[in-house]
């Protein structure tokens, strides 16, 4: 098997294991998430679909779906960082808490809800759940950053390419 299938198999597999255990916290330890949150698992959706598609045997297309992938990477880097930013802030600098998502959604313009959604407010600083020092955005970002690095492996490591007797 080719290193880039392999990389994007853990990539999926990965993204649905981290989806599991966010949705584990959510409704079995009672953590609420916050807006952040379902955006980063939001760019975790992207990713795993993306690396899914990756094992499709369309050579041409592998390079589009690792770049989707990464592109996803990218913007949970941003997200989780974001996060990460706000849970370190002062008490006294932290943005002011809104209504959630859903009651968004339902009253307000889409880009209003979109732009509060990743720019995050007071409850996004909020820090509900550690492990070994770091929070769960502290740890969803050392996952981005691993999954940013997967994606160029498996764009770098796509196969040979097909042998076409024509062109075209």
């Amino acid at each position: 098997m080719r290193l880039g299938k392999v990389i994007a198999w853990i990539t999926a597999v990965s993204c649905a294991g981290l989806l599991g255990t966010a949705l584990y916290m959510e409704y079995q330890s009672g953590l609420v998430p916050c807006a952040l949150c379902l955006a980063q698992r939001g760019a975790f959706v992207v990713i795993g679909i993306a690396s899914l598609l990756y094992l499709l045997p369309a050579y041409r297309l592998k390079i589009w779906f690792a770049g989707l992938a990464g592109l996803g990477s990218v913007l949970g880097i941003w997200l989780a960082g974001r996060q990460v930013w706000l849970q370190s802030l002062p008490p006294d600098q932290v943005p002011a808490c809104g209504p959630d998502i859903y009651f968004m959604l339902e009253r307000f313009p889409f880009s209003d809800t979109l732009q509060t959604l990743l720019m995050g407010s007071g409850s996004c600083a909020e820090v509900q759940w550690t492990f070994l020092g770091l929070s769960i955005p502290g740890w969803t970002l050392l996952w981005f950053m691993a999954m940013a690095v997967g994606s160029i492996i498996m764009a770098s490591f796509r196969g040979p390419r097909p042998f076409r007797l024509f062109n075209g």
